[in-house]
């Protein structure tokens, strides 16, 4: 079905980037309306998307009404229409939270002139990716996303970011390079780019032919997803960054690698006939992930293990290539999003108030910010998985689907879930010991730099109590976070729905190529 509605998450936020760049840093008041206008739009746009393609099945656009393969088609089915309200919802808050954070270090002028307009870009480019219906659109949407974060990685241009920022970049050129050698052996091979049209010519190309696409295909998404072994570059590129920039890479980029391989694993190469394969790759990202975690003593650093070690869990669903295992992997990504970047959000707040992320330098946080301590809590504990949060419910379909599968693989891969989700609960419950039960150390005063560390323009941060500008979006995600729990059984349903649609293509074909 046709709608205009689905380039807006696209256009809009270029078209808001464009205003912005062409004002300049004046009228600050204006710029962070526009900014928070603009994404809060695009929630509202998502949520229309998610009932339309729930009740009437893939919406489509074709740009100037070419037919495909000349146009550029854009595609919004349930997965793509879930995923872009989250990573909607994620982008606001964030957005939010560093229009305080600037407000809170007098650096209001440079995340006015370049944060938003890159920031803005990246969310253009996140949802460019979600819509697109053919590889090379796909492509465009990781590169535009990519080139937006160059520029975010490196805000400020401290040493330790560009250090960082060059090691996520030129990881990031691989990636990208090996994805458009993929684009072109797709077209050399069918002629075609359009997904809807690769999922009939993939089918008649000989075995060999296919595994080499389907391997460098997997292989530039894994770099990007943070895969193990392709996960290397995560632990050293994000802590470097401002808290917004953090929460918004470790919650959502790594996802639009995850997306993208579930669309093609199910769209272009259907069945498991790399599911081994796959189940091995999320093994080790769990495993490697969750033990790096465990070795941390800086909660940044903690935290991004962890994020590379749960993206296993969303390996694991797309392995098993079955209902169950691919509806656990749409409502885990969901889950994962939102309390990642919650998590990332929180640690910024914490390193405000204490001084530092470090383990060694903190303590008896609870004592002294009685609210952080449960604004850290309360995600933590939904990342470890306690029941009846929003990650036990993700891994217990998992572990379920798993069960089902029967296989000695998926049995093998219940066991390493169960175990990484043991270890990162240890890992939290360490840092929870150590930052906010631990023996109190000396906190800074108010207004005395904190050494080391720099704001999103690069300005030294001063400890403060964190403002309700700061504080109220990561409450916000909590609340987020937990509504997933309330609306539990509505919400796997429509992730069982969506990995059904998934799984038989038809309803994706046919919304592209009604003919």
């Amino acid at each position: 079905m046709s709608n205009a509605l689905v380039p807006l998450p696209v256009v809009l936020p270029l078209f808001a980037a464009g205003i912005k760049l062409a004002i300049g840093p004046r009228l600050a008041r204006t710029q962070r309306g526009i900014t928070v206008g603009v994404l809060a739009l695009i929630v509202v746009i998502a949520a229309v998307l998610v009932h339309q393609t729930d009740a009437h099945g893939p919406q489509t656009m074709r740009p100037g009404g070419w037919p495909v393969p000349i146009a550029v088609v854009l595609v919004v089915d349930r997965l793509s229409a879930l995923i872009l309200l989250i990573s909607s919802v994620i982008t606001l808050a964030v957005v939010v939270y560093a229009i305080g954070q600037g407000s809170a270090d007098k650096d209001e002028a440079t995340p006015l002139a370049v944060f938003h307009p890159a920031y803005l870009a990246l969310v253009a480019g996140v949802s460019d990716a979600f819509v697109a219906g053919d590889l090379f659109n796909l492509y465009v949407g990781f590169e535009i996303l990519l080139t937006a974060s160059y520029v975010l990685i490196t805000l400020g241009g401290t040493g330790a970011r560009v250090r960082a920022g060059m090691t996520y970049i030129v990881v990031s050129l691989v990636s990208s390079m090996i994805f458009l050698i993929a684009v072109g052996l797709c077209y050399a091979a069918t002629g075609t780019l359009t997904m809807a049209q690769l999922a009939g010519r993939l089918d008649a190309l000989p075995d060999g032919v296919r595994l080499i696409l389907q391997l460098t295909l997997l292989v530039a998404f894994g770099i990007k997803a943070a895969v193990f072994p392709l996960s290397a570059w995560l632990p050293d590129s994000y802590p470097t960054t401002p808290a917004p920039v953090t929460a918004v890479f470790a919650g959502l980029l790594t996802k639009v690698g995850v997306y993208a391989m579930i669309r093609i694993q199910t769209l272009l190469f259907p069945g498991d006939r790399l599911g081994t394969l796959l189940l091995v790759a999320a093994a080790l990202t769990m495993l490697i992930g969750v033990l790096g975690a465990v070795a941390q003593t800086d909660i940044k650093r903690m935290l991004s293990f962890t994020l590379v070690s749960h993206i296993g869990y969303m390996v694991f669903g797309v392995g098993l290539a079955t209902v169950a295992g691919l509806a656990g992997a749409i409502f885990y990504v969901a889950h994962h999003i939102t309390v990642q970047t919650t998590l990332f959000l929180v640690t910024g707040l914490i390193e405000r108030r204490g001084g530092s992320t470090s383990l060694t330098r903190l303590g008896g946080l609870a004592r002294v910010a009685p609210a952080l301590a449960v604004l850290f809590f309360v995600p933590a504990m939904n990342l470890a998985g306690i029941p009846p949060l929003s990650g036990f419910l993700g891994k217990l379909g998992l572990i379920q689907a798993g069960i089902a599968a029967g296989t000695a693989g998926a049995y093998a891969m219940v066991g390493v879930a169960l175990l990484t989700s043991l270890l990162t609960l240890y890992a939290i419950c360490w840092v929870w010991n150590r930052a906010f039960w631990g023996e109190r150390r000396q906190v800074p005063e108010p207004g005395q730099v904190i050494e080391g560390r720099r704001g999103i323009g690069g300005t030294a941060i001063t400890a403060a109590v964190p403002p309700p500008a700061m504080t109220g979006p990561a409450w916000a995600l909590v609340a987020f976070a937990t509504a997933f729990t309330v609306a539990a059984g509505p919400m796997v349903d429509y992730t069982r729905r969506a990995a059904a649609e998934l799984l038989a293509r038809a309803p994706y074909i046919a919304a592209v190529l009604p003919s």
